[in-house]
């Protein structure tokens, strides 16, 4: 840690480089969901341990863990936990192969929005963690208003999207690049969750929302989302539950994640260094970690 004290009033923004890493999710039936995922979303199992699976595309980064936990209790949904992990596709022919694979699987999706900034596609998995798979359009083509990103919820061009797909040879895995594109929580208060996103840990409000905010570093729309539509005032239970368990926030190196933390303390956060975990004001936790693949491993 360094030693040097630091000055939690300065305004500090994390670097550009800043992105998502894998989610770990408690689940019930590990064995059950490897299948589902790896069906669905076509990722494979790259690591496995005692109680916990690694996937991700063939060859690509961790983009989920599943923590066996068949214990514990299920998820409220008008808690703060999760509301989607949203898995980012390389292009708009990708995600056309996947809506056709998906088509022909018979699995049922949720919903389909174009969100200006991209186009996305929705669905839950057995155990009901929220799911969105998308594309981004080029970010020349993101709309503006008063110095933040316009996004909106419109139908999606599903027959465009298709089209595109059909043109390109038949889904079999998740492609080479897919990503944790971004993670959308559900809080307990928005202005509290604001004070930890923004002033603590340093990401920018790129978008507001009736009841969400949008936050992220570098300019992207946004790498984690914010609301209370459902879980104003409700803060996830002490005790541990089914569903999300930790999100991952890949920083540049140990420096800048000792920093972080630092910072996050200061400002009266809770935080635990030996994991380089924080807790936002919801009791969702954050991890941070460096950006090798090596540091994703069953162990931690």
């Amino acid at each position: 840690m360094p030693t040097e004290p630091v000055d939690a009033r300065r305004v500090r923004h994390l670097p550009d480089e800043c992105r998502n890493g894998p989610v770990t999710l408690a689940v019930k039936d590990r064995d059950g969901l490897v299948v589902w995922y790896g069906k669905v979303l076509g990722f494979v199992e790259q690591a496995r341990g005692a109680d916990r699976s690694v996937l991700g595309a063939p060859g690509g980064e961790p983009l989920l863990v599943l923590h066996s936990t068949p214990d514990r209790k299920a998820h409220d949904p008008r808690h703060a936990g999760l509301l989607h992990i949203a898995y980012l596709l390389p292009s708009r022919i990708e995600l056309g192969r996947w809506v056709r694979h998906i088509a022909e699987e018979g699995v049922a999706l949720e919903g389909a929005s174009d969100h200006l900034v991209s186009e996305a596609f929705y669905l839950t998995d057995p155990e009901g963690n929220g799911i969105e798979v998308y594309c981004d359009r080029p970010r020349s083509e993101w709309p503006r208003k008063d110095a933040l990103i316009a996004m909106a919820t419109l139908p999606a061009d599903v027959e465009g999207i298709l089209r595109e797909g059909h043109a390109a040879h038949p889904f079999e895995h998740a492609p080479a690049g897919t990503q944790v594109g971004h993670v959308h929580l559900k809080v307990a208060d928005l202005q509290a969750s604001r004070a930890f996103y923004v002033d603590a840990l340093g990401l920018d409000i790129m978008a507001h929302y009736p009841g969400a905010l949008f936050v992220a570093a570098g300019g992207y729309h946004h790498h984690l989302g914010l609301n209370i539509w459902r879980s104003q005032g409700r803060a996830k239970p002490s005790e541990p539950e089914l569903g999300l368990e930790e999100v991952t926030l890949v920083l540049s190196d140990e420096a800048e994640i000792a920093a972080t933390l630092i910072r996050l303390q200061q400002y009266g956060f809770k935080i635990d260094v030996p994991t380089a975990t924080a807790f936002d004001p919801a009791g969702n936790v954050l991890r941070f970690r460096v950006s090798v693949p090596e540091a994703f491993n069953l162990a931690a």
